[in-house]
């Protein structure tokens, strides 16, 4: 196709614009004809807003999807996440199985959460089931660890609705909305600290559901020891992994930033805990992405002009199984250090081979369906298309005996055996 690119961002980061120049692409502002802008998530809402929209042509693409928020704000995750377990339950889908407690076998993958101050009767209830428990709160709004706090009595949160200039949980307009989650308090520590992972998903569409991992993400440490003792539970050097928190910390180390990559999580589990138990984690922790992301596809506006990265963020039991803690719309593209430049660097590049092929001229009408050299450092989580071409061919090799071949999917529990294709 004739032409350059003609690039947009309202998002001044070096990764970003060495990525758009290295391919020549040619940069012109918002009002002049532009091909793809790289936006932030407030600029994505006036694009698409029934007021200040407008029209994108066939050669036009963005970064987020209108409405990401129904994955990205921490109370709509949950509210999705709820909701599709209910629906899984109502089909009777062997996915939605509970063991003798009532606990979902394989969508206990988030903690315990409520939405305040809509649910705190709910919560109040739940927390006097277990009275030695602690809560985390966190705006539902904000990003990098702002406005979060532990809390492990119920006068701590009656103090917070006094200070947030209200006495009564009824009038929700007149402030801001919080999560509050059951805190992990037994997080897998490697060195006595507490970490968590930041992976990145690339959706390309939503219906048909298709997404990439990122095989270079990496564990974000604390600077302090972790006690779970509630003496420290304001400390929040020993429990938030944040890094715009942790690089206030007197322990801050700038060379490394306090991050490992995944890969050297893997091999220290490999090394610890044993090949198999390793595998079974990482496998549990792409289920859980791929099922978070169903549980919003049919919510999300599904425009052909969106493709959309998330920093999903992941923490690890002492028992090692992972749990959901956030996603993020914007993950981060500020480096910390050397390496984190040069990953973002590539994660920027190989977002753009796959979202615009061959750096050109992007059309919207086109399949999205990259080619396997065009993948780089992101490997295909799930294909929705393929997954129920695989399903078909089962069900024809299940008829007509296993004369026909198809992609073999990997082993999971007999629950998880719908149709996924996870490679």
């Amino acid at each position: 196709m004739a032409g350059k690119v003609k690039w947009v961002t309202d998002i001044e980061k070096s990764v970003l614009i060495n990525n758009f120049e290295k391919r020549g692409w040619i940069q012109v502002s918002e009002n002049e004809d532009w091909n793809f802008y790289w936006m932030s998530v407030q600029t994505i809402r006036n694009v698409f807003s029934v007021e200040t929209g407008y029209r994108l042509s066939d050669d036009q693409i963005v970064n987020h999807f209108p409405n990401h928020y129904e994955l990205t704000r921490k109370d709509l995750m949950v509210k999705n996440i709820k909701r599709y377990r209910k629906e899984l339950e109502k089909e009777g889908s062997p996915l939605a199985e509970k063991d003798e407690n009532g606990k979902y076998l394989y969508l206990d993958f988030v903690p315990v959460t409520f939405m305040l101050p809509a649910d705190y009767n709910l919560f109040v209830e739940e927390f006097r089931k277990n009275p030695s428990s602690t809560w985390i709160m966190k705006p539902c709004g904000k990003a990098q660890g702002k406005g979060i706090f532990l809390i492990n009595k119920l006068s701590q949160i009656k103090k917070w609705s006094r200070d947030s200039k209200t006495s009564t949980f009824v009038s929700q307009s007149s402030k801001e909305a919080y999560v509050i989650s059951l805190y992990i308090s037994n997080p897998l520590l490697i060195g006595g600290k507490k970490f968590d992972l930041r992976l990145y998903v690339l959706v390309s569409t939503y219906r048909p559901l298709r997404c990439y991992m990122y095989k270079l993400g990496f564990c974000r440490f604390c600077t302090v020891k972790y006690t779970p003792s509630t003496s420290e539970l304001d400390n929040m050097f020993v429990h938030l992994t944040n890094v715009a928190i942790q690089k206030h910390g007197d322990d801050y180390n700038h060379i490394h930033g306090g991050k490992w990559t995944v890969n050297n999580l893997r091999l220290y589990l490999e090394s610890t805990r044993g090949k198999e138990v390793t595998n079974k984690l990482f496998d549990e922790i792409h289920w859980i992405i791929v099922q978070s992301l169903k549980a919003v596809a049919p919510v999300m506006n599904n425009d052909k002009h969106c493709f959309e990265c998330y920093g999903y963020d992941i923490i690890i039991d002492d028992k090692l199984k992972p749990w959901l803690i956030e996603v993020n719309a914007s993950p981060s593209l500020t480096s910390s250090t050397a390496n984190d430049r040069i990953l973002k660097y590539n994660l920027i590049n190989d977002t753009l081979n796959i979202a615009v092929p061959n750096g050109e001229i992007p059309d919207c009408k086109w399949n999205k369906s990259p080619p396997k050299e065009a993948l780089g450092n992101y490997e295909i989580l799930y294909d929705e298309e393929m997954a129920q071409t695989d399903v078909s061919d089962r069900d024809l090799r299940s008829r007509s005996g296993p004369s026909i071949g198809f992609k073999g999917n990997r082993a999971r529990d007999p629950g998880k055996s719908g149709p996924l294709t996870w490679k």
